[in-house]
């Protein structure tokens, strides 16, 4: 049986192979569908993505988390998630499609109606895979989840891409999320092999309700921290301009996904493990810190490097309003991961109350800065809301540290080298590819610089990380072939 560090490495690199794969899938599918659709289509949809994600939140209601806390997990347990999840999202379409008059009054749109009614299948189609994916999340099924989420991915961009090439226009999009929400739903269920049965006991239902709804308060500030763009200027701006914040919120969220998704099959089932074990906690704690810092900040602040010239080579001149967006979108982006594992750290912890408050303070922060800087336009909305979130690390930090025992030269220690070398090869490249008239060159020139020179001062610092994550990458490429020797 492996060991808890084999499963943690094991987790990281099944993680950090799965998102890749995802986000490539991602990437080619996102650029055929905007260059068939119009900013319009996008509009339409993202007026509409708040809605689905709360619903989602509700009906989820942190039993995941709930679950994987528990010391044992029986059958009745994921039977009582089960059934309460699916009763409570089916009585939320409900009540969500006999609403969608008021939203389609309120955007000043009628075609949502239809559209909103099709869409909010997803999250009653969603809410019967909750139960074996917590089975496979409290194992760290890392490599079965990876397999799910690629072949949900892969089968619903094809979907989604036929039918945008056929002219169904926005009824393409919401397809291809019907889609990903089945086939990975009847997977989870194939790979946890588990099937709810009847009677029901919603005994455990109530004794995990009141950490889990901390959690769904949580998610529900979080949704709407994430969206309020979307629902502001759905409201105040045509669906064009919504259509170019989804576009540039889109490639973002794919970025810090890419990353944070990696860590958080792991987090928090390894930090829940090692609770009894303080001292190893804080070093397993620091490693994470350290390896999410070397790869998100390179990543996302490359992001917003060739934000101009990857959205113009890869979508389109009519996407080009998104490109700006998209450059301050990948800053908060770039230190996300880092805040989400001090939140899960909270979360394996049972501080499900302080993460509660610490999310809401955000949400109740950002919404009055918005609405503060809303008459000096869009732009300085964004930035104020990206320099909050960017800023909240910091208070994530301060409501942890007590437990973890990390002092701030540690994190700083831990963080800044990553941070500044990335700033520097960035401000560099910047200034140095400026010249180039080629918008393709100029995109080639500013990845490689960035790039060559990221993995040189790496190297020559002797980074452990850095060094670390070459030995095991060889180790897992070797590995199947040493397995198949055997």
């Amino acid at each position: 049986m492996d060991t808890l560090k084999e499963k943690t490495a094991k987790g990281l690199f099944w993680g950090g192979l799965s998102n890749v794969l995802q986000q490539m899938l991602n990437l080619v599918f996102g650029i055929f569908l905007a260059r068939l659709l119009s900013t319009e289509d996008y509009g339409l949809v993202g007026m509409l993505t708040i809605f689905s994600l709360v619903a989602n939140s509700l009906q989820e209601g942190g039993f995941i988390s709930a679950l994987n806390r528990r010391k044992e997990a029986s059958h009745k347990d994921y039977n009582a998630v089960f059934w309460t999840c699916t009763l409570t999202s089916l009585l939320l379409y409900v009540i969500f499609a006999l609403c969608t008059p008021l939203i389609a009054r309120f955007y000043h749109e009628p075609r949502l109606v239809p559209l909103a009614r099709y869409i909010f299948l997803g999250f009653f189609i969603s809410s019967l895979g909750i139960a074996p994916r917590a089975i496979l999340f409290r194992n760290m099924k890392v490599r079965e989840t990876a397999i799910v989420n690629f072949v949900g991915l892969l089968l619903s961009g094809i979907v989604g891409v036929c039918m945008a090439a056929a002219d169904f226009a926005y009824w393409g999009i919401a397809t291809q999320s019907l889609v990903y929400v089945g086939v990975t739903t009847g997977l989870n269920f194939w790979y946890a092999r588990w099937h709810p049965t009847l009677p029901v006991d919603f005994s455990p239902v109530r004794e995990m309700i009141g950490f889990s709804s901390k959690l769904i308060v949580t998610s529900l500030v979080v949704i709407f921290n994430t969206n309020m763009f979307s629902v502001i200027l759905g409201r105040k701006f045509p669906a064009s301009v919504v259509g170019n914040y989804t576009q540039a919120n889109k490639w973002n969220n794919m970025g810090w996904l890419l990353i944070n998704n990696m860590l958080s099959g792991i987090a928090q089932p390894v930090l829940a493990k090692t609770d009894d074990e303080p001292e190893r906690q804080k070093r397993i704690f620091r490693k994470l810190l350290r390896f999410t810092a070397f790869v998100s900040f390179p990543a996302m602040l490359g992001l917003a490097l060739v934000s101009h010239e990857f959205i113009v080579i890869l979508l389109g001149e009519k996407w080009l309003d998104s490109a700006l967006i998209l450059q301050w979108l990948c800053v908060m982006g770039a230190f996300y991961p880092l805040s989400n594992l001090f939140s899960y750290y909270m979360v394996s912890h049972g501080q499900s109350s302080r993460f509660m408050w610490c999310h809401t303070a955000l949400g109740a922060v950002q919404l009055a800065a918005v609405f503060v800087s809303a008459p000096y336009g869009m732009g300085m909305m964004i930035k104020v809301y990206v320099g909050i979130a960017v800023g909240w690390f910091w208070v994530w930090y301060r409501l942890s540290r007590n437990w973890i025992g990390l002092t701030l030269y540690e994190v700083v220690k831990d963080i800044s080298p990553y941070f500044f070398i990335t700033v520097a090869l960035v401000f560099s490249a910047q200034v140095i590819t400026e010249p180039i008239a080629s918008i393709y060159i100029r995109f080639a020139a500013k990845v490689l610089f960035v790039a060559s020179l990221y993995v040189l001062v790496l190297w020559l610092l002797g980074s452990a990380i850095f060094r670390e994550s070459l030995d095991f990458f060889e180790s897992k490429v070797k590995f199947p072939f040493k397995k198949h020797a055997q």
